[in-house]
């Protein structure tokens, strides 16, 4: 059976996710309630747990150290009650080559090596170059729809992503090339992050050796 995450744990999972992050962006990331969510947070704040900032005219909730290591407990207890540790892991397993792969999909969308220059921006000016690109995505597209099933089956927080990345693809390969790779907005490389980095909190892992 799926289980459902408990409100304080999806608040500060959210946090981690968006990594900086306004009250209304966190509670929309989980369908939570507004209200609910901003009181939440200052009660996390005030347990050391969350901070607000300001950097000119962004501002808005990260996770401190003690929030980080709170929200790694949450998320290691659920995954033990869940009893789908084994299978997140054969996930993880199989995400990890697609993850190579979408990342030189978006590397070949912001880059169009030349003879001169093989760090040459992608002007997208070779509708072929683009094409082969938006194929790829396709391919990871489909490739992601049973991963991401297998997680929804075992935690109710993972569904989403692959409709999520689907989207953002469509919405590509309608002419908007900003849905392949712009990070202020869910585009299909904001998407694959996000999932990343759930499955790199969910197992424990350290991001830095993926």
């Amino acid at each position: 059976m799926t289980r459902e995450s408990s409100f304080d744990l999806l608040v500060l999972h959210a946090v981690r996710l968006k990594g900086f992050a306004d009250a209304p962006v966190i509670a929309e990331r989980f369908g939570l309630d507004a209200a609910e969510t901003v009181e939440f947070l200052g009660d996390a704040r005030a347990r050391g747990w969350v901070r607000h900032a300001t950097f000119a005219d962004l501002h808005g909730w990260a996770l401190t150290e003690s929030g980080r290591a709170e929200n790694e407990r949450q998320v290691a207890a659920e995954l033990a009650h869940a009893g789908g540790t084994a299978q997140v892991r054969e996930v993880h397993a199989a995400f990890r080559p697609l993850n190579a792969r979408l990342q030189r999909a978006c590397a070949d969308w912001q880059l169009r090596p030349t003879a001169n220059d093989r760090l040459a921006a992608n002007d997208h000016a070779d509708p072929v170059w683009d094409a082969a690109v938006l194929d790829d995505l396709a391919a990871i597209d489909l490739a992601l729809a049973p991963l991401a099933d297998r997680l929804g089956n075992v935690l109710t927080r993972f569904r989403g992503y692959h409709a999520r990345f689907t989207a953002a693809r469509h919405r590509a390969l309608a002419g908007d090339g900003g849905w392949v790779d712009r990070t202020d907005i869910d585009s299909c490389h904001r998407v694959w992050f996000e999932l990343h980095e759930d499955l790199v909190a969910t197992l424990g892992l350290d991001r830095a050796t993926e």
